[in-house]
């Protein structure tokens, strides 16, 4: 056995695809060694942006022969059926063997050395390599990310052939762009990293990511600064850098007047750069950036470059903020009548009337409590006014930031502004709560309204993520709503807008596909909190139970009940009435009382005769673990009854008033919960 290393050098792999990159090369490699049956141990793969490494750790010397035994046809069969099996095996008619009157062709495959193997399986990993995009480049043929410029296979100390358009495999690669920019001979897997390192590149992300988090903090640290975490930027340089070098500069703190996301997204998206915080978590002006060279001044030219193309960006950012200062949003509220929605729901200005009238019925309905309806509507109607701002333009990240920072600065009261900042989320104050709300009803009414739900795995319009975050704003919040009455009140708006009588009729067939909708992102939204989703199917089952903040509750009081002793004996019982009753056919009165009953019909009775009220009343107050308890006074009753009772009796009146019996406690314990949902 010997370890393998590849190497495909080429010029800059864009940092975003290497993750994918390194996964489909160990992917690709353990198919195309597994389809030849060449063994391999570890596999461990690396990325820099000029190269995508693979060290194989103890590849088998060759593969294993294999006997391999083919079915032809009956000894008797004609001669251009016996014609074609002979071209197929490539044997003659004497190399074949009969028995009991078939032909059998038997192959004896030798094994392969692992050159052979690995050479064809790098031809076939460059040829099939599935890059998000790839591009040809001189007079070849093949297609790579960027230019393939050389390639390292060695097996042992062996290098493995392979000739790709004309490029040939070899032990020669080269160093850092700047620093050791010359051919290095590598001997093989067990010296490429080390070498590699010598020459200023280090091959294993992992640890450029953690050069990057540690240097970039300690930079910002030396500075008396915390530097603002961002994962996707470290990984990011990590992709964009081979000897990561974190560096910290400043930048003139009068560009600080303009909003922090702005400032934050410029260096983020633009440049790449860390952000700093000050002690009170107030942004500095200073930024780390991530040079990708050892300067022998300690990086102050390249800080020096960096400041200077950052306040480029920092001044067109100003331009962009200052000019829309100056109109006034409700001016550019204006324009939204020229921006489509949908082609069928109309312009972003019709969405946003009906957002306006729905958010305003939440408040004057008291759904959303502490807010004042003229500042909702108000909000409403400014808040997608940024979109047609130049700031949004630039930074389409920022919608209802910018339009909530534009608000405040023009004199619209804090918790209208508020509201506009942050109705694309999930807020808990009170007049962003009513609008955030409305505007994910609306999408999701609005566009089940004309047929455009989701379906499989396509859900173009977002709807899945709008019912989760309106599901999530409800519970967070405590809305008592009405889900059915808010669906509704929506459907109705989006119709009457449109002029669509066809649209009004469908209201009564839509209203309950979105509620089953609702119902199912409820399970997953649940699911992560440990909600059994066969639960929130037992209480729906009810039916008229769509107020989520008592459903919840009464879910939650069902699983802490199903899951106790009582609760899992109580669920088997019922699940045992359930089945006589279906067995039989019976659609008796519930009535369980009579003369001459038995002991244990007699304790039954006089159970449920204080049960089913005393849940009925706790279900009234909303005290959903008080109905459990109650529920759990039958368990005993009913074990009794089951223990020492024939319910079909020979006796026509007793099994009549057996079965009535168990109806009546099916029944009690169903106003509760419908039970035949729950699994177990």
């Amino acid at each position: 056995m010997a370890d393998f290393l590849l190497e495909l050098r080429s010029e800059e792999i864009p940092a975003r695809m290497q993750s994918a990159a390194r996964n489909d090369l160990a992917r690709m490699f353990a198919e195309r060694t597994g389809e030849a049956g060449l063994s391999t141990g570890a596999i461990d793969v690396h990325s820099t942006p000029r190269r995508l490494v693979l060290i194989a750790r103890d590849v088998g010397e060759q593969t294993e022969a294999v006997r391999e035994e083919i079915k032809g046809p009956r000894s008797s069969a004609p001669p251009q059926a016996l014609d074609g099996f002979l071209r197929k095996t490539g044997l003659a008619r004497e190399q074949l063997e009969e028995r009991d009157g078939v032909l059998f062709a038997v192959i004896d495959r030798p094994g392969r050395a692992a050159p052979e193997v690995l050479g064809e399986a790098i031809q076939r990993i460059v040829d099939d390599f599935p890059w998000p995009k790839s591009m040809r480049w001189g007079a070849g043929s093949q297609r790579w990310v960027r230019p393939l410029q050389g390639i390292v296979a060695i097996f042992g100390e062996e290098i493995v052939p392979v000739e790709i358009d004309g490029l040939h495999s070899g032990a020669t690669t080269v160093g850092h762009r700047f620093h050791h920019p010359g051919p290095i001979t590598i001997g093989g897997a067990s010296d490429y990293i080390e070498k590699l390192r010598a020459c200023h590149v280090i091959v294993d992300q992992d640890e450029r990511e953690q050069i990057i988090r540690e240097g970039a903090e300690a930079a910002a640290k030396e500075a008396g600064l915390i530097l603002l975490p961002d994962e996707g930027l470290v990984v990011e340089n990590a992709g964009l850098t081979e000897w990561p070098m974190p560096l910290l500069g400043r930048f003139d703190p009068e560009f600080l007047d303009v909003p922090r996301e702005v400032i934050v997204l410029t260096m983020r998206t633009n440049q790449k750069y860390f952000a700093c915080v000050d002690g009170e978590a107030m942004l500095a002006p200073a930024f780390v950036c991530v040079a990708n060279v050892d300067a022998s001044d300690g990086g102050e030219a390249i800080v020096e470059g960096n400041r200077r193309v950052l306040a480029a960006r920092f001044a067109d950012a100003r331009f962009f903020w200052e000019q829309d200062l100056k109109v006034p949003l409700e001016e550019q509220a204006t324009k939204l009548s020229g921006i489509v929605f949908h082609e069928k729901l109309g312009t972003v200005a019709d969405k946003v009337e009906r957002v306006a009238k729905l958010a305003r019925w939440l408040v004057e309905e008291g759904i959303v409590k502490g807010a004042k309806p003229d500042e909702v509507e108000r909000a409403a109607r400014l808040a997608k006014a940024d979109l047609v701002t130049g700031m949004v333009g630039e930074f389409p990240e920022l919608q209802g930031i910018i339009g909530g920072y534009l608000a405040r600065a023009q004199g619209e009261p804090n918790a209208v502004a508020d509201a506009v900042r942050d109705h694309y989320g999930v807020p808990t104050k009170p007049a962003s709560t009513a609008v955030a709300l409305a505007d994910k009803l609306d999408t999701i009414c609005a566009f089940f309204g004309i047929d455009q739900k989701p379906t499989g795995s396509k859900d173009p319009f977002a709807l899945r993520r709008a019912a989760i975050a309106s599901i999530e704003l409800i519970v967070r919040n405590g809305l008592r709503l009405s889900l059915t009455q808010a669906v509704r009140g929506s459907l109705a708006n989006s119709a009457g807008q449109r002029a669509d009588s066809e649209a009004a009729h469908r209201l009564d067939r839509t209203a309950p596909e979105i509620l089953e909708f609702f119902a199912d992102r409820l399970k997953v939204q649940q699911r992560e909190a440990g909600v059994r989703h066969d639960l929130i199917d037992a209480v729906f089952a009810l039916g008229g139970e769509d107020d989520l903040v008592r459903l919840l509750a009464r879910v939650k009081a069902l699983q802490d009940f199903v899951e106790t002793e009582d609760g899992a004996d109580l669920l088997t019982a019922y699940k045992r009435a359930a089945n006589i009753l279906k067995k039989e056919k019976w659609e008796g009165t519930a009535v369980s009382g009579g003369p001459d009953l038995e002991p244990q019909e007699k304790g039954l009775v006089d159970v449920l005769d204080k049960a089913e009220p005393t849940a009925s009343a706790a279900i009234e107050k909303e005290n959903f673990t008080a109905a459990m308890a109650a529920l759990a006074t039958l368990r005993r009753p009913i074990d009794d009854f089951f223990d020492n009772v024939t319910v079909n009796d020979p006796d026509p009146g007793k099994r009549e008033r057996r079965l009535n019996l168990l109806m009546h406690f099916r029944d009690a314990v169903n106003r509760v919960a419908d039970f035949s949902r729950i699994e177990g």
